[in-house]
């Protein structure tokens, strides 16, 4: 059986799972990171759950089968059975990693104060904050589900319409020490969105992830 990682890592380098209609069960990759992760036409959960349990749940769903790892009831019993819980469904993206250094002034910090950076290390390992020395950007970077390099930006709200945004997210990939570097937007943040599309990321999937209590 493939791992979660293994997946995840086929999938960076445009290697999907077959678009069969079906759904891969795997273990959870650590104690924090569960969830479901949808394919075109094939849909991964990861879970420390029974997976007879999970097929079961699937097909109780009333809707179209490629849509049930993602449907509100099945995904309101994975939080129940769990004891999780969830905030949105999200795109996921992936940018190829850049040679060289980012165009954008950047200075790294330590300011575990900030809401943006207590996020990411309740959600992340290792995690690294620059700002833009313009002023009004956060970019994070730091090891989330499955040990994936993960991107998160900021930009406040007097420099926004500007690419900052944009700029930020480019940059993750030229600081990612060779790695892919994921993000996940929510699918309304359509403003997100284009700023990842722009720099590069290519969408992937959507992904819930379910988070302990």
């Amino acid at each position: 059986m493939e791992t979660l990682r293994e997946i995840l890592d086929a999938a960076a380098l445009g290697v999907f799972p077959p678009p069969d209609g079906r759904t891969t069960v795997v273990p959870q990759p650590s104690p924090r990171d569960a969830g479901v992760l949808a394919f075109t036409a094939h849909s991964v959960v990861f879970t420390d759950e029974d997976p007879e349990w999970v097929d079961e749940a699937l097909r109780a769903v009333d809707c179209d089968a490629l849509a049930a790892t993602m449907n509100a009831r099945f995904l309101t019993a994975l939080m129940d059975r769990t004891g999780r819980r969830t905030d949105t469904i999200d795109v996921l993206t992936v940018g190829s990693p850049l040679p060289g250094e980012p165009p954008l002034a950047l200075t790294e910090i330590d300011d575990p104060a900030h809401p943006r950076v207590g996020t990411s290390r309740g959600r992340r390992d290792d995690v690294r904050v620059w700002t833009a020395q313009e002023g009004g950007g956060l970019l994070v970077l730091g090891r989330g589900v499955a040990g994936r390099l993960e991107v998160a930006v900021e930009v406040a709200e007097d420099v926004r319409h500007r690419g900052l945004g944009r700029e930020l997210v480019h940059a993750a990939r030229r600081l990612s020490g060779g790695e892919p570097v994921w993000a996940q937007v929510s699918a309304g943040n359509a403003r997100s969105m284009r700023a990842f599309q722009a720099a590069g990321y290519l969408p992937v999937g959507s992904e819930v992830l379910l988070s302990a209590r």
